[in-house]
């Protein structure tokens, strides 16, 4: 009953016009990263209105239907009431919460359904434990699963852990997809926002061969004359500029 009464709010609350839009944002064209993907055209605020009312009487049965689905913003739903069962759950809820994503990897297949749970589930499970199955990830042909091996480390960094940032940065530098290079330039920024030394040592090492976009990212918060020291660098990356 819980599960149908939560689709029926998100289907009363439905915009098509805003689901174009979102089509079109989200690059689900033929032979585009999002291909295929379909849209109800519903905010993130709703959504996540919408999990705290019906979190807690939802299974994970439930979630395996709301993550299975068609709808963009049904699997989003689903992967944030994982996000909060695991927040709220103690040992081997985590476990489970934690082993439950991993075997739906196929449907957290786009850069927000990575960016809003991987860091909370992924990473938050993997402070405490082994984290070879980053290792693996990053280097799979699913460009998801390298995205989420970059944020899962989020966790990390917000713990002054950049250890295995750093590693995985360093295996995806010659990634060829823009959305990669974005994520990378994302998680080194943090790491520099909170190690200034250790962002700069990095840059010195690789800025020549690290993708423009990478970079740029990178670089965001460092003064006006880092920015320029770097972007002035040769550019060694082939090639320098890849776009969508």
């Amino acid at each position: 009953m819980s599960l149908q009464k939560l689709l029926n709010d998100l289907d009363r609350q439905k915009d098509p016009e805003r689901a174009v839009n979102l089509a079109r944002f989200f690059q689900t064209g033929v032979g585009q990263y999002g291909e295929g993907d379909q849209f109800l055209g519903l905010t993130v605020p709703l959504l996540r209105q919408a999990v705290r009312l019906y979190w807690r009487d939802l299974s994970l049965a439930d979630v395996d239907h709301l993550v299975a689905s068609k709808y963009h913003e049904h699997r989003l739903t689903g992967l944030f009431i994982l996000v909060k069962k695991y927040e709220k759950g103690m040992g081997d809820v985590k476990k489970s919460i934690f082993a439950f994503y991993l075997s739906h990897l196929d449907h957290v297949n786009n850069w927000d359904l990575v960016d809003l749970t991987a860091p909370n589930i992924v990473g938050d499970y993997l402070l405490t434990h082994p984290r070879a199955i980053l290792y693996r990830y990053v280097r799979s042909f699913n460009l998801w699963h390298r995205r989420i091996a970059i944020l899962a480390t989020a966790s990390f960094i917000r713990r002054g852990e950049y250890k295995d940032t750093l590693a995985i940065a360093t295996i995806l530098l010659t990634d060829p997809h823009d959305l990669i290079h974005k994520a990378v330039g994302w998680m080194l920024r943090e790491v520099g926002k909170r190690d200034s030394p250790t962002l700069l040592t990095f840059l010195d090492a690789h800025a020549t061969v690290m993708p423009r976009t990478m970079l740029r990212y990178a670089i965001e918060k460092l003064s006006p004359v880092q920015r320029e020291h770097y972007l002035s660098l040769p550019c060694k990356a082939r090639p320098c500029r890849l776009l969508l």
